[in-house]
């Protein structure tokens, strides 16, 4: 007896459900204690590759309160694809939409951090600009320059404390989290990606940059809703974390 894919596979992901009727081995012997050690191996493996993806998360909630996020996780968004490395990508609308949650708003940003720097220790590598261009090149004609950045650069934003709370969850002497909405810039010099806190204004500066501005164009941008935004700093971290990948100047 076939047993359909659906059934096969709705039964593989929650434990509640019986063994689908007529599962049997390739010698045609009932299969059904060998289905649930499968099963059970699929959702350990699940379960780990979700405490891999969001430690932070995993630590704030602690591991058995995790254990069951994650297989209800498993049961709401089973796997689309064999790469783990894609494993997780709902997690935080799921989080943002579990009631017993909400308590903790800062929890969906938090998982989009750690998503963001899943994906930028994935992305594509890319060859840095030499930064001596922008201290030999005269500041009238480094206005009218625009800039490309390397696929793993990612800047997220959030109306809380995103980069205290996961400093304060990965570093022993780091200071606990001050109340205010922090925006990251993920930067990847060499091997892991790093987040780093970008100062009031530094997010839209990048976004302009982003969207073909020149650095001038996208300092104009920032200042009219930042107007003590100095470039330098922002500026600084992406040279340092080898995200500036070409130049154009108008000239």
């Amino acid at each position: 007896m076939t047993v359909p894919q659906n059934l096969f596979g709705a039964a593989l992901l929650d434990p509640a459900r019986p063994v689908p009727d007529g599962l049997t081995d390739a010698r045609d012997r009932d299969a059904g204690r060998r289905f649930n050690v499968y099963r059970n191996n699929v959702a350990v493996s699940l379960t780990e590759a979700m405490h891999s993806a969001f430690p932070v998360i995993a630590k704030l909630l602690g591991k058995q309160n995790m254990d069951g996020l994650a297989g209800m996780y498993l049961r709401a968004h089973p796997p689309k694809t064999p790469l783990m490395m894609f494993y997780g990508v709902d997690f935080p609308d799921f989080l943002a939409n579990m009631p017993q949650l909400k308590h903790l708003g800062y929890l969906p940003d938090i998982a989009r951090l750690e998503l963001a720097m899943r994906r930028s220790y994935h992305a594509a590598d890319a060859v840095p600009v030499d930064p001596q261009f922008f201290g030999l090149t005269a500041p009238e004609l480094l206005l009218q320059t625009s800039l490309r950045l390397a696929p793993a650069a990612i800047v997220q934003r959030s109306d809380w404390p995103i980069y205290d709370i996961w400093r304060f969850n990965t570093d022993p002497v780091a200071p606990k989290p001050n109340a205010a909405a922090q925006d990251v810039l993920i930067t990847r010099a060499e091997f892991d990606p790093l987040p780093h806190l970008l100062p009031p204004g530094g997010a839209i500066w990048i976004a302009a940059l982003q969207q073909g501005q020149t650095l001038g164009q996208a300092l104009e941008a920032t200042l009219a809703t930042h107007p003590e935004f100095d470039l330098g700093p922002t500026l600084a971290l992406l040279l340092q974390g080898n995200a500036i990948t070409s130049l154009t100047t108008k000239e």
